[in-house]
């Protein structure tokens, strides 16, 4: 019996499944299965997983869409290791993964962790100019496993797992944006211990271009105000400062159109502060450029949908219980 089951929710992914398996077949300690559940794709990847099939432990299934969360949950009732973890279908994962998480857990266990993502090297420019703005201090505030840290680490689902006691115990992840902060805060809440393990970290492709980019932050902040609605202690200043860059943003520009040019400086400062810090992470002067634009997109999106969740569920008091998001994402 594996000690892990992997499991991957997959639409339409062919090409990320590839190269998710490749990376899987190549780990230097095989204590693993794999689960990838395939969600109503109209691209199916059964060819690409069977060709894996002398490689590593890897099992294929095929449901009717119903979203990812309860792709999740499909993997789980038919995994068989005793810990489960899950990443996302466009993830990478180094070679000494296992090994290193094993060796961790073994070290100091814990029900439930996560790890941090990177950029490969092989990744566009533009991908790795998205993964300094989604794990940079100066735009998240450290909240996604970094070193420094404004609010405690939550595992995401691109990278975490939770032992079979916890699924026994919580239950598996609700259909809904922001279900892995929803699941992390539901095993917190049971008494369960969560832990960083920063050794065991993925590289993640992440959104492809800006408009995604832009499109997957916006419904973060909104969702972050769902979160809010369901845990009222769990907002916290970290994630409202995204709203206040924007605010901030506006402020500063009709101040120096109306009234002093130097008004816009504060502004300067923070561009420079994020272009010097993405060139040190970087290396790179063109990723450290493109970083800029990556970083307002995410904090400005991110910001906008923030704001506009917060006015019409919380001002205007027009927020939905959790039944009526899940419905909603289901599509009923």
């Amino acid at each position: 019996m594996p000690y892990f089951s992997v499991i991957v929710p997959v639409y339409n992914r062919i090409d990320e499944v590839r190269d998710l398996l490749d990376s899987l077949a190549s780990q230097s300690q095989q204590n693993f299965e794999v689960l990838i559940v395939e969600d109503g794709s109209t691209e199916p990847c059964r060819e690409v997983v069977e060709s894996f099939a002398g490689r590593v432990d890897v099992k294929y299934f095929y449901k009717e869409n119903e979203g990812r969360s309860i792709a999740r949950n499909y993997g789980i009732e038919r995994a068989c290791g005793e810990y489960f973890i899950f990443f996302d279908s466009d993830c990478v994962i180094p070679s000494d993964y296992f090994k290193t998480l094993t060796a961790k857990l073994e070290e100091h266990y814990v029900p439930c962790f996560g790890g941090p993502d990177a950029a490969h090297e092989s990744f566009s420019d533009v991908q790795k100019a998205i993964n300094f703005s989604m794990t940079a201090f100066l735009t998240t505030g450290g909240i996604r496993g970094g070193k420094m840290q404004m609010e405690k680490f939550v595992p995401r689902s691109f990278n975490m797992g939770y032992s079979r006691l916890v699924w026994n115990e919580v239950g598996g992840f609700r259909e809904m944006f922001s279900e892995d902060i929803d699941m992390s805060t539901r095993i917190r809440k049971a008494g369960f211990d969560i832990g960083l393990i920063r050794e065991a970290f993925v590289y993640h492709k992440r959104r492809v271009d800006l408009k995604k980019f832009s499109r997957q932050t916006y419904v973060f902040g909104m969702s972050r105000i769902t979160l809010k609605l369901l845990y009222p202690d769990s907002l916290k200043l970290v994630h409202c400062l995204p709203a206040v860059f924007v605010i901030g943003v506006v402020g500063l520009v009709l101040l120096a159109c109306v009234w002093r040019w130097w008004a816009i400086l504060p502004l300067v400062a923070y561009v420079a502060a994020l272009w010097i810090t993405a060139l040190a992470s970087t290396r790179s002067l063109k990723i450290a450029t493109l970083a800029i634009a990556t970083s307002f997109v995410q904090l400005g999106s991110y910001g906008i949908g923030f704001i506009k969740a917060f006015v019409w569920k919380i001002v205007l008091g027009h927020g939905r219980d959790i039944n009526e998001e899940i419905a909603i994402r289901k599509g009923k």
